[in-house]
């Protein structure tokens, strides 16, 4: 199985190796903008065999040490730690939380050069950002990545909110985790949208406070995670299969539950800005200089994140 790569349009690139799918993006110098695509190219075409070789361990829980090599696999381990440290109770937690968001980060570095204004990399969602002196993005948040269809929508995409990120801001990923993602979740949030420094520590913040929105209710179905996919490293964890509507008060304590999370981890400097949704209502935590966000209409349950 090799890596592939497919120009899309607006100078867009598709590179896929696996269960790795990344949408990447520049603007620039055409020089700089075509050197970087190559060499990021390059990096992408190890990066898969580099984490198959160190599964074993990147599948273990994260503890006090670990006997990781490469780069990549560091950086999910170190993001995952970090986070796990900052919150009570050292919740479970393994270095594959922040697997997404550390593959951007490192393709990334190549867009940081002379020449790019501005880059990002998309990878199934989550997002590491390049951005030049004065630059900015905006990434919006959407209730179903599903209902947006291209070759039917032609004009501005519909979105629930969006943020608007700035050079001069702290912030470089993007990450989105819940149980209706591409991923098991401990939790029932339909997302959690994560602003933060990288987009390793967004992913694995995001997967910490998705786990922690949960409520004891008889509407939550859940099933070990090897009987739904046998290699999980969450192993025999129950893991969300199902949630039934709830009462808005048990929705309103599953919530809290999960923006305690959030805040733990803003006081401790792991996360910028955070956006919680479950069964129509959200919350929103971010601190006094970081209004990030910004609603189009009434927000609805966000399951994902999108560079626009």
């Amino acid at each position: 199985m090799a890596a592939e790569r497919n120009p899309l349009d607006g100078g867009r690139w598709h590179w896929q190796h696996g269960p790795i799918d990344i949408v990447v993006q520049a603007e620039g110098e055409a020089g700089a903008v075509a050197q970087a695509h190559e060499a990021a190219w390059q990096r992408f075409r190890g990066v898969l065999d580099e984490l198959v070789g160190e599964l074993r361990l990147l599948r273990q829980p994260v503890g006090e040490t670990h006997a990781l090599r490469g780069p990549v696999a560091q950086r999910m381990w170190r993001a995952c730690s970090a986070v796990r440290a900052a919150t009570a109770g050292a919740p479970f937690i393994t270095p594959m939380a922040a697997v997404a968001g550390s593959v951007a980060q490192e393709m990334i570095a190549f867009y940081q050069r002379p020449g790019i204004a501005r880059a990002w990399l998309n990878n199934g969602g989550d997002i590491a950002l390049h951005l030049a002196s004065g630059q900015s993005a905006r990434v919006g948040v959407f209730s179903d990545l599903a209902r947006f269809d291209p070759l039917r929508d032609n004009g501005p995409l519909d979105i629930d909110g969006r943020f608007e990120i700035r050079a001069d801001m702290p912030v470089r990923g993007i990450a989105t985790s819940g149980w209706r993602g591409r991923s098991f979740s401990l939790g029932i949030a339909d997302s959690v949208t994560v602003l933060s420094a990288s987009a390793a520590q967004a992913d694995a913040a995001a997967t910490l406070i998705a786990n922690a929105v949960d409520v004891p209710d008889a509407g939550i179905h859940r099933q070990p995670a090897n009987q739904c996919k046998d290699d999980s490293d969450l192993g025999d964890l129950p893991v969300t299969v199902d949630v039934e509507p709830l009462a808005p008060l048990q929705v309103q304590r599953a919530l809290d539950a999960g923006v305690r999370c959030a805040e733990a981890l803003r006081l401790a400097g792991l996360v910028w800005a955070v956006a919680l949704a479950c069964q129509g209502q959200w919350r929103v935590v971010q601190g006094v200089c970081s209004q990030a966000l910004e609603k189009e209409r009434a927000p609805a349950p966000a399951v994902g994140s999108v560079f626009a």
